[in-house]
C-alpha cells in the first residue's frame, strides 16, 4: 500500500485503496490471527483519547508496515463510534487533525531531500488543497504575502475555530475573498481534515464487528478515566497544583520539549483550571509564534465553554508514563495528599479547598 496514504488515511485516494484492499474489515476484527491493525487501532485511539495525537507511541518499540497504519484508520473510527465516553468522536477527529497538521506542514518545509522513500510519502500544498476541493478558492497574493481565499470557503473552514482574528469583521475582504497568511491556510487546511475526520461519525456498527472488538473496547473505557471533577473550579493557584503538574510545567519553562502525552496532561489539566491564553502560554513555557499556535489548538480541542472537556489523565495514566514523581524510583517526591487522591485535579481541589480554610 502507499506509504503517502499510510500518513494521510483520510485522503479520497487512502479511502479508495483500503475498499480495494484484499482483506475487509470482519476479517481484520474476527480472524483467527489478530489483524496488527486492530492493536494499531487501539493504539490509535487511546493516543487520541489521552495524549492528543494519533502518532505511534515511539517509547512501544514496535514498528507499524504502511498496510497495517492505514487499515488501523477505519477499525480506530469503529472503535471511537464504540468507546463510551462523552466528546469522543470530536477529541478523536481533533487528534487525527493535529497529527495530520504537524506532517503536512513538515512535508511543506521539506518537500524532498533527495530520497525517493521521503518523496513517496510527502504530500504538497496543491495536492492538499485538490483534496478538499480548495484549487480554485485559494491564490496566493500577487505580492507574496500570503493567500487569498474565497468567502465561502472561509466561512466554512473557520466557523469552528475561536479567536475574534478569525471573524469576518477583522479581516481583509476585496472581491469575494479573505487574505490570510501561509501559517492560517495551514491551519484552516487542519480544520478541513478534522471536519472530513469527523463526518459520519459516530458510525453505525455490524454486530459481527461490535462483538469481535468488545475486549478492545473495554481496554479503552479503562484506559480512559471519567472523574467527577467540580467544573467551576475558578481560581489559578500554581502552588497548589500537584506535583506531576508542577514538575511538567517547570521542565517545559526551562525550555524541555515535552513528549506529547506529557504536553496533553499539561495542558489538559491547565485548560480545566479555567488557566486563560496568557496565562497558558507563560506556564507552558511558549515562546514562539509556532509553539503558541500548537498549544492554543490542543487547548481549544481539550476544552470548552463550560470547563474542560476531557480530564487531564489520572494519576494510574500519569504513573503509567512514568511522570508521576512521587513515583520515581530514583528520586521520588514525598506528598501525603497524593496517597489518598487518584487524578490530579483532585489533588488540585483539595488542595484549594485547604489554602481557603487556612485563608479564613
Amino acid at each position: 500500500m502507499d506509504p503517502l496514504h499510510a500518513r494521510y488515511p483520510f485522503l479520497a485516494a487512502a479511502r479508495e485503496s483500503v475498499r480495494e484492499a484484499d482483506i475487509g474489515l470482519v476479517a481484520i476484527v474476527t480472524g483467527d490471527e489478530r489483524h496488527p491493525a486492530v492493536e494499531r487501532g487501539v493504539e490509535r485511539v487511546r493516543r487520541a483519547l489521552i495524549d492528543g495525537t494519533v502518532r505511534p507511541d515511539a517509547e512501544d518499540g514496535r514498528r507499524w508496515n504502511p498496510r497495517a497504519e492505514l487499515l488501523s484508520y477505519p477499525v480506530a473510527r469503529v472503535l471511537v463510534s464504540l468507546v463510551d465516553a462523552p466528546g469522543a468522536v470530536e477529541k478523536y477527529a481533533s487528534a487525527e487533525a493535529g497529527t495530520a497538521y504537524e506532517r503536512f506542514t513538515d512535508d511543506f518545509r521539506n518537500p524532498d531531500d533527495g530520497l525517493k522513500s521521503t518523496a513517496d510519502k510527502a504530500i504538497s500544498l496543491d495536492a492538499l488543497l485538490a483534496e478538499f476541493d480548495l484549487s480554485g478558492d485559494v491564490a496566493e497574493t500577487p505580492e507574496g504575502d500570503g493567500y487569498r481565499i474565497a468567502v465561502g470557503k472561509y466561512l466554512t473552514l473557520s466557523s469552528n475555530l475561536d479567536g475574534e482574528s478569525w471573524t469576518l469583521a477583522a479581516r481583509q475582504l476585496a472581491d469575494g475573498t479573505v487574505k490570510i497568511t501561509e501559517t492560517e491556510l495551514h491551519e484552516l487546511l487542519r480544520e478541513a481534515v478534522r471536519q472530513r475526520v469527523a463526518a459520519g461519525l459516530p458510525t453505525a456498527v455490524p454486530d459481527e464487528i461490535r462483538e469481535g472488538l468488545t475486549d478492545e473496547v473495554a481496554r479503552l473505557e479503562d484506559t480512559f478515566s471519567e472523574v467527577d471533577i467540580s467544573p467551576d473550579i475558578d481560581v489559578l493557584a500554581p502552588e497548589c497544583f500537584p506535583p506531576c503538574v508542577a514538575s511538567l510545567m517547570e521542565r517545559a519553562q526551562a525550555g524541555e520539549n515535552l513528549s506529547d502525552h506529557a504536553e496533553f496532561a499539561l495542558v489538559s489539566f491547565l485548560t480545566s483550571a479555567n488557566a486563560d491564553t496568557d496565562e497558558l502560554l507563560a506556564l507552558c513555557g511558549v515562546d514562539s509564534d509556532t509553539a503558541a499556535t500548537a498549544v492554543r489548538y490542543r487547548a481549544d480541542r481539550v476544552g470548552d465553554e463550560s470547563g474542560a472537556q476531557y480530564a487531564p489523565p489520572s494519576c494510574e495514566t500519569m504513573q503509567a508514563y512514568e511522570e508521576c514523581p512521587v513515583v520515581d524510583e530514583e528520586d521520588p517526591t514525598a506528598d501525603a495528599r497524593c496517597d489518598s487522591i487518584s487524578h490530579p485535579l483532585s489533588y488540585y481541589e483539595d488542595a484549594l479547598a485547604d489554602a481557603e480554610s487556612v485563608s479564613e
